[in-house]
């Protein structure tokens, strides 16, 4: 069974990207990591050269700006990724370069792979996720956070990423996927005010026009974390590869678990859905078989 890793990243060292943790996060299970470094004005390729591994692959990549309808340029260079790995891959491991996989769920990704490799209906393989907010002490938990996305997938050309990247379809189909034990850590919403200020304006210029952005993206220094809904503590650990940047940490956020933001109708679905673990209406990009 071959594994390859792939991910895209574009300045992460000004926007403040965890890129070296997620790729190292999954880098012992993976044979070979493709990494599409797109154009970038600042040193993101020397970072990502200095991961210093022979399993890195590194394809310099240009954006295409002009895509910014729906983040169709994060599909766009996601799919050059792809297109770079071995031909003699199985398995492809695809990692967002803010999310990071814990050392203990290895095995568990590891055995899921083995498991599934001979059964083809078994088109992807879908992880639980955990969103990070404000710091690495809480979580998100409100109907807006997605709880589950496809993250590997087989070496198929058909396989393409569908919309801004957040997951895979073949010939425009929702894959059969089997759901595994073990989450993906997302920490896209953790870093300093201004970096994610930074970043939020940035993003939002894949997605909209300049006018758009104008008139929905406040002009301020600082992102303002305090308009969350409701976020709950983090009891667990993280994974040993965040822990000199939880350790560096340096501004301060803080939330009081037991007051939110939620509408009385928004707090009792909240609470039916907690009760029952089911999510109603909750958008499934995938088919999970047996």
């Amino acid at each position: 069974m071959k594994v390859s890793g792939f991910t895209i990243i574009r300045n992460a060292i000004k926007f403040d990207y965890p890129v070296v943790e997620a790729i190292t996060s999954i880098l012992p299970i993976c044979d070979e990591f493709v990494v599409a470094v797109g154009n970038s004005d600042d040193g993101t390729l020397n970072l990502i050269k200095n991961i210093n591994s022979p399993k890195i692959k590194i394809v310099e990549t240009i954006w295409d700006d002009t895509l910014r309808e729906g983040g169709k340029v994060l599909a766009d260079e996601t799919n050059k990724a792809m297109d770079a790995i071995s031909e003699d891959t199985n398995w492809c491991f695809y990692i967002q370069s803010d999310e990071v996989v814990h050392e203990k769920y290895l095995p568990n990704i590891k055995a899921a792979m083995e498991e599934n490799l001979s059964n083809s209906n078994v088109e992807g393989l879908l992880f639980n996720y955990t969103h990070f907010y404000g710091s690495y002490d809480f979580i998100g938990v409100s109907r807006s956070w997605y709880k589950k996305e496809i993250r590997i997938v087989r070496n198929n050309k058909s396989i393409r990423s569908y919309k801004d990247a957040q997951g895979f379809r073949k010939n425009g189909e929702k894959l059969n996927v089997k759901p595994i034990n073990a989450f993906i850590y997302h920490y896209g919403w953790v870093k300093h005010p201004k970096e994610q200020q930074a970043k939020h304006e940035s993003f939002n210029r894949m997605w909209h026009d300049d006018n758009w952005v104008a008139q929905n993206v406040k002009k301020v220094d600082e992102f303002d974390y305090s308009f969350i809904d409701i976020l709950e503590k983090f009891d667990g650990t993280h994974p040993k590869v965040m822990q000199n940047r939880i350790n560096n940490i340096n501004w301060e956020f803080s939330f009081d678990p037991t007051k939110n933001k939620l509408s009385l109708k928004s707090k009792i679905l909240h609470f039916i859905e907690k009760k029952l673990n089911y999510q109603f209406g909750e958008y499934k990009n995938y088919r999970i078989i047996k």
